[in-house]
């Protein structure tokens, strides 16, 4: 049994098509069979049944599928680690980051960790798919909305944010203390459109004292949003700490009360990735980065 003939094993897994995975795979459909062949003789029992130009793959498929991606998982881990002492920190290091206010937010981890791990390439990926990036290998480190424990993770707390109605600092509201959440349903909204994750928090909150919120602009862009407000267009509603890290003294942000909306913050990856040192020292950043916001309300 070769390594080859467990990545076009893995491959056809994936696929479910013989042509599709050797197409993905740069090779033609009969070898690609043959190697299967090889080794369904090998393991003297088939790991697909063929129908038709479908396939599915049998109980023994599904055996050799799951201890063949853990062998070859732990061999890219293996090669990380290698390449790791044999170059100095060099390589990618792909984050998974919720889109908007909160990646907005991020800019001097960036710059703290490139200063630290200038050969090392870091790739951002804003993204609502947080989860699904981490368990796919599509990313090495998320950071999102927490979710339910789940022991193929590690998940690790940054804390929770409240959310503030953000106003301009020249408009009369900005002399309050606070807001009721009651009260944001008579204002002129500009929100994230229906489907984002922030959206989806606000609408939930509102929804569960029954009331429905409308907007009078839909807006992706966080700092789109924010310019909207600071023009007088209308007012937006964001984590708190957002207007803590730009320190714009053309917006304030009111705390909303009596039913304020919530969030909490996890970083997560792969409890069977390798993380190296640069990975390791990105999660630090992360976590003090935290900590200090929340020490700084």
């Amino acid at each position: 049994m070769e390594l080859r003939q467990l990545q076009y094993f893995i491959t056809v897994c994936e696929e479910l098509h013989f042509t599709k995975a050797a197409d993905r795979l740069g090779i033609s459909q009969p070898t690609l069979s043959q190697q299967i062949k090889v080794l369904e003789d090998e393991l003297n029992t088939p790991l697909f049944d063929r129908i038709g130009k479908k396939i599915r793959i049998t109980e023994a498929g599904k055996l050799l599928q799951q201890y063949s991606t853990q062998m070859l998982r732990d061999l890219q881990n293996a090669k990380m680690s290698i390449a790791e002492l044999q170059v100095n920190q060099r390589g990618t290091l792909r984050i998974a980051v919720l889109p908007s206010d909160l990646d907005y937010r991020m800019g001097s981890i960036w710059i703290a960790f490139h200063q630290l791990f200038p050969n090392v390439r870091l790739e951002i990926i804003p993204t609502i798919e947080i989860q699904d990036r981490v368990f796919e290998d599509k990313v090495d480190i998320g950071i999102g909305l927490a979710a339910l424990p789940d022991q193929r993770l590690v998940q690790i707390p940054l804390g929770t944010e409240s959310y503030s109605l953000f106003v301009p600092a020249n408009h009369t509201l900005a002399q309050r203390v606070e807001i009721e959440l009651e009260e944001l349903l008579q204002l002129p909204l500009i929100l994230y459109p229906v489907g984002f994750v922030g959206r989806k928090l606000l609408d939930d909150c509102f929804q569960s004292k029954g009331w429905k919120v409308q907007t009078m602009m839909d807006n992706g862009s966080a700092a789109s949003q924010l310019q909207l407000v600071k023009a007088g267009i209308g007012f937006s509603i964001h984590p708190h700490a957002l207007l803590v890290a730009l320190s714009d003294d053309e917006l304030t942000a009111i705390p909303i009360v009596n039913h304020t909306p919530v969030r909490s913050i996890e970083l997560l990856y792969r409890t069977d990735r390798y993380m190296s040192a640069a990975a390791t020292m990105f999660i630090s950043l992360i976590e003090k980065h935290f900590a200090e916001q929340a020490k700084n309300p």
